[in-house]
């Protein structure tokens, strides 16, 4: 089962920076290609800058629901407000992070 990392990472995938009910998002650096409770947390525990994941790559999965650990396209995500697997509702904020995870 795959798990997001971060600082202080609850069962859900919330952090230390980032910690309200819907903060249930991870994603995945493309250079490591760990999925990470966010950009914070990533750059605090390694040794690279986090890298945004190319849009362009339709199939991956960069994103991992903390509710269900379900891992989700890019398409899946940017449609709902929840999780279409459990529908676990997302911080609608998120979307003003896209730049540091997505280009």
């Amino acid at each position: 089962m795959v798990q997001a990392q971060g600082l202080l990472v609850d069962d859900e995938s919330r952090c230390v920076h980032y910690h309200t009910d819907k903060d249930i998002v991870a994603l995945q650096c493309y250079e490591c290609q760990k999925y990470y409770a966010c950009y914070q947390c990533h750059n605090a525990l390694e040794t690279h800058t986090f890298t945004p994941y190319p849009l362009s790559l339709k199939e991956d999965r960069p994103i991992l629901c903390g509710s269900c650990k379900k891992t989700l396209t890019y398409e899946e995500y940017s449609k709902k407000s929840s999780c279409p697997y459990c529908n676990a509702a997302f911080n609608p904020a998120c979307q003003s992070h896209h730049s540091y995870y997505f280009k």
